[in-house]
């Protein structure tokens, strides 16, 4: 191929430019390939500033290509080494990048570049730091402008699997001091405020970080600046948290935030890098039993992002050989997907009970009452996210009149009896069930999952059904109702109070899916509600 600069290549001008197919030697100027079509000028630029400061951008959308080119020589030697041995992922697809045949990218003449100069500008000022305190705001094309709010929008679409205040923080804190976050529900969709200590911050963060999936495939990130300049923050607890007022009390009569938690988030002043090493080769904060769905934001935030390149944040993402970070306990994988739960009542004790209970924060998979320990049973559900959110609701909770206990087992999967072998019917395999609550991609079962309460929330009743008729049927089953409401607005769903937990947990397993005729199965969960 000659070396000319690519001086007409882009948009439909493109294809007559060819792009870099031969092996060439160290050059300041990247070729980039298989770049997906969806792919912001931003997100490309990303891929550079961990190495050094990315001087030109170069875009051929038509050929699914790219050329960056980096101010130095040895910022780009050091980028293709890295990426060599850790293929960059961008919009959850590879892209591959090597040495062009061109010394520099000339493209002050061509049309439609206006949108890579400002990502430039934008990703290059947060990189060097030298954007104002005043701060700036993204226009509609990625360009800086004065008078931007610290504060960002947050909502999380295709919300899959769990997103807790503490995702938000580890991810956001990557590009600076995060001050104060608030989550909420509106619209039947999760989302949060956040407050950064610096408004460069909230603009890297968001011109990175939007579009992006915090897992594979799913919990899309949609993040805007908000109209707020502050957020005030009353309680710190698993909805709203204050990072410079670690003295708040939780909300609800509840103790305040527990010491660990605390000191493993820490002051916004404890919040900074005692880093200064090389970009891509500094020390690196390790999450423990790393087991879940990788995280997608990879695609834009580098493997081995230094700390450097976003002053205040947390430290490095953390990146095992796949080149995809994880987070303990979440996610897909049987790794840590099985639970051993304990000190159970061995005389009331089923298999289906324990599935219609589990269930409640993941889909049951096979269940084992262990054979010569009837009061021990392993639990398989279907990812390690579902397991740690049954285990943290069900740890400690009474069941038939014991306290049980529920822990991670050291088995992979729950094995089912060999053809022959006694087993007095104490395994049972539930893949297959239709019971499952999860299985459907995006249910709003995911942002109703509450830990037990006595008051429990009943759906899929018809129309003929009376609040007489359930609460006779949950009395009948021996339990004590206390109070009784159908929804205003939509009669097939209501709300009842037991006379305690006990009870109401009791009342799901015996009652969910419950045959009211009609074609209609009782649906029961607990609520968050009271009467």
């Amino acid at each position: 191929m000659s070396n000319p600069t690519p001086s007409t290549a882009n948009g439909s001008d493109s294809r007559h430019f060819k792009g870099d197919r031969s092996t060439c030697g160290p050059s300041r100027v990247l070729h980039v390939r298989k770049v997906p079509i969806e792919v912001s000028e931003a997100e490309l630029v990303s891929l550079g500033v961990p190495f050094g400061r990315v001087s030109n951008l170069l875009m051929l959308k038509g050929k699914n290509q790219a050329f960056i080119e980096m101010a130095s020589e040895e910022a780009a030697i050091t980028m293709v080494n890295y990426y060599t041995t850790a293929t960059p992922h961008v919009r959850n697809q590879p892209v591959y990048i090597q040495y062009s045949n061109h010394r520099e990218l000339k493209t002050d003449n061509l049309p439609n570049q206006g949108r890579a100069q400002a990502a430039l500008q934008a990703v290059n000022a947060v990189h060097s730091g030298n954007m104002s305190l005043g701060g700036a705001t993204s226009g509609g094309d990625g360009a800086l402008m004065p008078g931007q709010s610290p504060v960002l929008r947050i909502i999380v679409e295709n919300l899959f699997y769990p997103v807790s205040l503490e995702v938000l923080h580890q991810i956001f804190s990557k590009f600076g001091t995060v001050l104060k976050i608030i989550t909420f529900t509106k619209n039947n969709q999760f989302q949060a405020l956040l407050q950064y200590a610096d408004p460069m911050n909230a603009h890297h963060a968001k011109v990175t970080l939007d579009g992006q999936n915090i897992y594979n495939a799913c919990c899309t990130l949609r993040v805007e600046f908000s109209k707020l300049t502050s957020l005030n923050v009353k309680y710190n607890n698993d909805k709203s948290r204050d990072f410079t007022r670690l003295d708040l009390p939780s909300g609800d009569g509840q103790p305040s935030m527990d010491p660990a938690m605390t000191a493993a988030f820490g002051a916004p002043g404890i919040i900074s890098s005692p880093y200064a090493g090389a970009a891509g080769f500094g020390p690196a904060i390790g999450f423990p039993q790393a087991v879940g769905p990788t995280f997608d934001l990879l695609s834009c935030l580098p493997p081995g992002l230094s700390m450097h390149t976003m002053p205040g944040a947390l430290g490095p993402l953390a990146m095992p050989p796949s080149g995809r970070m994880t987070l303990h306990g979440m996610g897909p994988g049987a790794v840590h997907s099985v639970l051993l739960v304990s000190n159970l009542n061995p005389d009331s004790i089923s298999p289906h009970g324990l599935f219609i209970l589990f269930g409640v924060y993941g889909d049951v998979h096979r269940v084992k009452i262990l054979f010569n320990k009837k009061e021990n049973a392993l639990i398989q559900m279907a990812d390690a996210t579902q397991a740690q959110l049954a285990m943290s609701h069900l740890n400690g909770q009474r069941l038939h009149g014991k306290v049980i206990r529920v822990t991670v087992s050291k088995h992979q999967t729950v094995q089912l009896p060999r053809e022959g072998q006694e087993d007095q019917g104490l395994t049972k395999d539930f893949s297959g069930s239709p019971l499952h609550r999860f299985k459907k991609p995006g249910s709003k079962n995911f942002q109703n999952i509450f830990p037990p309460s006595a008051t429990l929330h009943l759906s899929n009743i018809p129309p003929s059904i009376t609040d007489g008729i359930l609460k006779d049927l949950f009395a009948g089953t021996g339990y004590t109702v206390k109070a009784f409401k159908f929804f205003q607005k939509d009669r097939k769903m209501a709300l009842i109070q037991l006379g305690s937990v006990e009870e109401a947990i009791q009342a799901l397993i015996d009652l969910h899916n419950h045959d009211l005729g009609e074609n209609h199965h009782l649906r029961v969960s607990f609520s968050k509600s009271t009467i």
